[in-house]
């Protein structure tokens, strides 16, 4: 049975990233929006929290704790509630952490992961969105075939977070019909990434497309060596990542404009009072709840490792559809201040409008 109630540790870490983005993102975040930089400072900050290595075994330097989809999706939540481009950054080496600890040969273990265990931020990223207007993440065109003792890799990626600084990328390709990843260090011989991506949100994070020309990858180097890897539940950890995430970007709109429209008086009554408003951010509270709801659910069914496709999908495209009304709503209710920056409600609106394009950008 589901149980709706945080275990103790669940709510000592909720409580924790909850003031740090209280404390610490919700105080830059709209600098960082501007300059388009997020600070190390508050990167390392994150990093000390230890939201990777908690789950990576204490032989391999990590303290050896639970890898739970459910306290992933709590901790995606709160970031993302402080800040979707600051929250991306920060769970960003997760993409190749996570999969890697599931799926990857003990050797990949031994070899990759203790460097997420450092005292400093690693940069590393994954690769799967491809430049195409049908791109659908089942039937990739980027393609993997054996030359030998390697893996050739040609296609196109974009939308790939850190490419420039990261020292490992997980890339995906189709390989006989199915697709895999395939683990590639910084300055491998055929990886070309491009100039950093102008993006309408998340500004403050910089992604980048990459193209991948002969790029020989060593055999060792594909994901779970020769047994491969279960794309579909990296998929779909992915997807309740997401829409955590989503969740996050949809309470911060939500609450705005919630307070917004209590403390801004018209006629002498604050605007709340309006029953147009007033059913507009009952509505609103109510698609944030039902989307966490679901998302919880899919984070539970992964955890106990049954069948999580139908539920990661159908929770997938409720929040892609719940961020942008929610956040569109709340421009709407502060009116034409909505529009200007003096109120985050655009940037929440830009950041939302991105999450049906975001595939395969986070994972718990």
């Amino acid at each position: 049975m589901i149980s709706f109630t945080p275990s103790e540790e669940q709510q000592m870490i909720l409580n924790t990233i909850k003031q740090f983005a209280t404390d610490e993102i919700r105080e830059i975040y709209r600098e960082c929006e501007e300059s388009g930089e997020i600070p190390d400072d508050i990167v390392n900050t994150a990093w000390e929290l230890g939201l990777i290595a908690t789950g990576i075994p204490e032989d391999l330097g990590g303290l050896g704790g639970e890898q739970s989809a459910v306290t992933g999706s709590l901790i995606a939540e709160e970031l993302a509630w402080g800040d979707l481009a600051i929250a991306m950054k920060i769970l960003c080496p997760a993409l190749v952490a996570f999969p890697i600890l599931e799926m990857g040969t003990e050797e990949q273990k031994r070899k990759y992961l203790p460097a997420f265990c450092d005292e400093k931020y690693k940069a590393a990223t994954a690769a799967l969105i491809e430049p195409r207007f049908n791109f659908d993440p089942l039937a990739l065109s980027t393609t993997a075939k054996v030359d030998g003792s390697d893996y050739v890799l040609n296609g196109e990626k974009c939308y790939v977070q850190l490419a420039a600084e990261a020292d490992l990328l997980l890339v995906y390709a189709a390989e006989n019909g199915s697709n895999q990843g395939f683990i590639i260090e910084k300055g491998a011989s055929g990886l070309e990434i491009g100039e950093r991506e102008k993006n309408m949100g998340i500004k403050a994070l910089p992604t980048y497309e990459l193209t991948l020309k002969d790029c020989r990858v060593p055999k060792e180097n594909r994901l779970g060596g020769e047994a491969g890897c279960d794309f579909n539940r990296i998929l779909n950890r992915s997807r309740v990542a997401l829409s955590a995430m989503a969740v996050g970007v949809g309470r911060a709109a939500f609450e705005y404009s919630r307070d917004y429209a209590i403390d801004r008086h018209a006629f002498g009554e604050p605007i709340a009072s309006r029953q147009a408003i007033a059913f507009m951010i009952a509505e609103m509270a109510m698609e944030v709840d039902a989307t966490r709801l679901m998302t919880w659910e899919a984070a539970w069914k992964l955890d106990r490792k049954e069948e999580a496709t139908k539920d990661s999908s159908l929770v997938k495209m409720y929040a892609d559809d719940m961020v942008l009304k929610v956040t569109d709503g709340g421009v709407q209710i502060l009116g034409g201040h909505g529009y200007i920056r003096e109120h985050p409600v655009e940037l929440w609106l830009r950041n939302g409008r991105g999450f049906v394009t975001f595939d395969g950008m986070a994972i718990v």
